[in-house]
C-alpha cells in the first residue's frame, strides 16, 4: 500500500493536478503558510485552521464564481443562504486538506530532495521556451512571499506529500472489461423508432372554460400570480468617465509636470547577479575557509559557473550559473549582497565575501544597464492622460463630499445635490430585491432603497460607491408598491388560455392512448392519425445525441424496453409544449465498439475515484476530532 502511495506523485495525472495546484498557489500568494496563525474558523485533531487561510481561500473561490458567473453573482451573492453555504463548503474543503496533511504524516509519507527538485525543473511555470529559468523562477517564488527557494521546496515537499496519498487513493478504482463494454454498448446504442405528434391546436376549438373554473385556479394557484414588492427611485448619480470628458490638460502643463517628476521616467541602473553560497554548517571557520578558496579562484577569473556547481549549495541557481536575475539598488533581501553587487565594478567584477544568516556569499556581476531616462516626447501622452485622470478623480472626491453634505442637509430632496452637481435627478424603473440592472444590482443599494429609513421617514440615502473612484450614487424613494397578487380580472384570460391547453393535452393523452392500444390489437391506424392531422414518421438509427427529434421522444425512446416478438415497445409521451406524442422502438442495434472506447473507460474510472476519494474524506472526518468556530455572524466579515 505505501509503496503505491509513494508511486501516486509520480504520475502524470498527480504532475498535472500539482501543476495547478502550485500555479494557483504562486500567482495567489503564500497566504497562511509564510504568516503567524491568528484566530482560527477551526480545529482538527487540535490543529487551527486560521481565519486567513479561510479568507484567502473563500476570496479565491468567490473570485472564480464572479467570473463565470458574470453580472448573474450579483443575484448570488445578494441572497445571503446561497453564500453561507459556499462558505459552509470553503471550510470544509479546508478540514479536507487538513486531514489529508495529518494522514499523511500518519503514514510517513516522504518525498526524497531529487524528486523535488526534478518537479521543480519541470513545472511550465518557471520555465522559458520550454527550459526551466532561474530568474524566473527566483521572480514567482519572491512574489508569492518566499524568502528562497528552500523555503519553497520545504513548501513543495507538503503539497507533493499530500499528493501522493489523493492520487493513491484516486487510483485504487478500476473498472473492468466487461464493465466497459456494457457502457460502451450503452452509450452507442441506437434504435430505430417511429413516432407520430398528436397537436392539441386541433382540439382546441370546442373546449369552452367557465367562470367558476377560472375563479377556482385562480384560488388554487394565487402564488402565480403575486406580484413582488417593489419601489421606484430618484436618483443623482456621479461618474468619473462623465468628469474626465471635462477635463483639459495643455502640453505645457504636461512639460511641467514631466520635469518635476522625472525619476518616475527613469529606468534605474540594474546589474545582473550571480552567486555561490557556501552555508556555515558545523564548523563556521571551515566554511569560511572555503568560501575565501572559491573567492580567489572567481577574482583569479575562474569559469564562475563552473565553481557555482563545485561550491554552491544553493543547487538551483548553481544549474544556471549561480544566476539571481537582474537587481536594481535596494532590490535585494539582504542589504550587504545588494551593496556587494552595486560595489563591483567591469574591471573587478567579482566583490569581496559576504556573509548573511544563511552563510557566505560570493557575488559577481555579470551584466549591467546604464540608468536610461525617457524623453517628453515618449511619455507627453502617457502623462497627459495621468494628469487627466487625477485631476478627474480630485473633482469626482470634491463632488462626492458636496453630494454627501447636501443630500444629508436637505434631506427631503434630491434636488439641490442636482443643481450643485449641475445634473438632473433621475428615476429608476421598478426595482425588486433582486435581478435589477446596474447600478441598481449593488445587493447594499438595494437593501437600502427596500429599509424602513427610506421607506418610511422619506429621508435620503447615504451616498454608495457602487464602483470605487468610478461611480458614487444618492438615492430616495419616489414610488413604492407592495407585494400583491393580481386581480383576477387582469389574469382571467391568462388563466382561460392555460385551462383550455390543459385539456387539449388531457384530449391528446387520451387520443395517443387509443392509438397505442390499436396498433397493439394489430389495427391500422393510419386513418385514425389522418384524422387527427398526424402520421408515423420513421427514424432509423436513432441516436442518446440526436438533435433532430424532439428531446422528450428521445430520452423515452432509450427508456422503453426492446421490442420483443410477442410484445409490442410503445408509450405516449407529453411534450414541453403540451402536444403528446405516440412512440415506439421498432428495433434496438447495441453498436459495435468504436475509437471513443478508451475515453468511455477513463471516464468510469474517474466517476468511480470521486466517488472513492469522497468516502474516504466523510471516514477521515467521522474519526476525527472537529471543531468548527467560524458563525454565521463571523461569516459576514468576508
Amino acid at each position: 500500500m505505501l509503496e503505491r502511495i509513494r508511486e501516486g506523485s509520480k504520475g502524470v495525472t498527480a504532475k498535472v493536478i500539482l501543476g495547478l495546484v502550485i500555479a494557483t498557489f504562486i500567482f495567489a500568494g503564500v497566504g497562511s503558510y509564510t504568516n503567524t496563525v491568528d484566530t482560527s474558523v477551526a480545529t482538527v485533531n487540535g490543529e487551527p485552521i486560521s481565519q486567513q487561510a479561510f479568507q484567502e481561500a473563500y476570496r479565491q473561490q468567490r473570485n472564480r464564481m464572479q467570473s463565470q458567473f458574470g453580472e448573474m453573482f450579483a443575484t448570488l451573492e445578494a441572497n445571503d443562504a446561497y453564500m453561507a453555504n459556499l462558505r459552509e463548503s470553503v471550510l470544509e474543503q479546508l478540514i479536507s486538506e487538513e486531514l489529508l496533511d495529518q494522514n499523511a504524516i500518519a503514514l510517513n509519507l516522504r518525498v526524497g530532495d531529487a524528486q523535488i527538485k526534478q518537479t521543480i525543473l519541470e513545472m511550465p511555470e518557471f520555465q522559458l521556451d520550454g527550459k526551466f529559468d532561474n530568474a524566473r523562477f527566483q521572480a514567482l517564488i519572491q512574489q508569492a512571499g518566499f524568502y528562497d527557494a528552500s523555503s519553497f521546496s520545504r513548501y513543495l515537499n507538503e503539497t507533493m506529500v499530500r499528493q501522493q496519498l489523493v492520487q493513491s487513493i484516486s487510483t485504487t478504482e478500476f473498472s473492468l472489461p466487461y464493465q466497459q463494454e456494457m457502457m460502451v454498448k450503452l452509450i452507442n446504442q441506437s434504435r430505430d423508432v417511429r413516432y407520430a405528434i398528436l397537436s392539441t391546436e386541433g382540439f382546441k376549438d370546442g373546449i369552452e372554460i367557465s367562470e367558476q373554473e377560472v375563479e377556482e385556479y385562480y384560488q388554487a394557484n394565487q402564488g402565480r400570480f403575486a406580484t413582488p414588492e417593489m419601489v421606484k427611485v430618484e436618483y443623482v448619480e456621479l461618474n468619473l468617465n462623465d468628469i474626465a470628458g471635462e477635463v483639459a490638460v495643455t502640453e505645457a502643463q504636461a512639460q511641467e509636470f514631466y520635469e518635476e517628476n522625472k525619476t518616475s521616467y527613469t529606468k534605474q541602473e540594474r546589474r545582473r547577479a550571480a552567486h555561490i553560497l557556501v552555508e556555515f554548517g558545523e564548523d563556521k571557520a571551515a566554511a569560511q575557509a572555503k568560501a575565501e578558496e572559491a573567492l580567489a579562484k572567481a577574482k583569479a577569473g575562474d569559469d564562475f559557473a563552473a565553481l557555482a556547481l563545485e561550491y554552491s549549495a544553493d543547487t538551483f541557481s548553481a544549474e544556471n550559473g549561480g544566476d539571481l536575475d537582474w537587481q536594481t539598488q535596494g532590490s535585494m533581501d539582504e542589504e550587504s549582497m545588494d551593496n556587494a553587487l552595486f560595489s563591483a565594478s567591469e574591471e573587478s567584477p567579482v566583490a569581496d565575501l559576504v556573509e548573511t544568516d544563511f552563510g557566505f556569499h560570493i557575488i559577481k556581476m555579470t551584466d549591467m544597464e546604464a540608468e536610461q531616462i525617457k524623453t517628453f516626447d515618449e511619455v507627453k501622452d502617457e502623462i497627459l492622460a495621468t494628469m487627466k485622470n487625477d485631476q478627474a478623480l480630485e473633482l469626482f472626491y470634491e463632488q462626492q463630499t458636496t453630494m454627501e453634505q447636501l443630500s444629508f442637509e436637505s434631506s427631503d430632496s434630491l434636488e439641490e445635490v442636482a443643481t450643485a452637481l449641475n445634473t438632473d435627478v433621475k428615476t429608476s424603473d421598478w426595482l425588486t430585491r433582486s435581478g435589477n440592472v446596474a447600478p441598481f444590482n449593488n445587493a447594499d443599494l438595494i437593501a437600502t432603497a427596500f429599509s424602513v429609513e427610506l421607506m418610511e421617514d422619506g429621508l435620503n440615502s447615504d451616498v454608495y460607491e457602487v464602483t470605487p473612484e468610478q461611480q458614487s450614487i444618492v438615492i430616495r424613494i419616489a414610488d413604492y408598491q407592495a407585494a400583491d397578487t393580481k386581480p383576477l380580472a387582469d389574469v382571467q384570460q391568462e388563466i382561460t388560455v392555460l385551462l383550455t391547453q390543459q385539456k387539449a393535452t388531457e384530449i391528446a393523452r387520451t387520443k395517443a392512448d387509443e392509438i397505442i392500444e390499436a396498433v397493439k390489437s394489430g389495427n391500422d391506424v393510419d386513418v385514425a392519425l389522418t384524422e387527427l392531422n398526424s402520421e408515423f414518421v420513421e427514424h432509423a438509427a436513432l441516436t442518446r445525441m440526436d438533435a433532430t427529434v424532439d428531446g422528450a421522444i428521445v430520452k423515452n425512446a432509450f427508456t422503453l424496453p426492446q421490442p420483443q416478438a410477442d410484445e409490442l415497445s410503445l408509450s405516449s409521451i407529453e411534450l414541453a409544449n403540451g402536444d403528446y406524442a405516440v412512440l415506439q422502438v421498432v428495433a434496438v442495434d447495441e453498436g459495435t465498439a468504436g475509437a471513443q472506447d478508451a475515453n468511455l473507460a477513463e471516464q468510469q474510472q474517474r466517476m468511480l475515484s470521486q466517488s472513492t476519494y469522497a468516502t474516504y474524506i466523510e471516514q477521515l472526518k467521522a474519526n476525527a476530532e472537529i471543531v468548527r468556530t467560524l458563525s454565521k455572524a463571523d461569516a459576514t466579515l468576508y
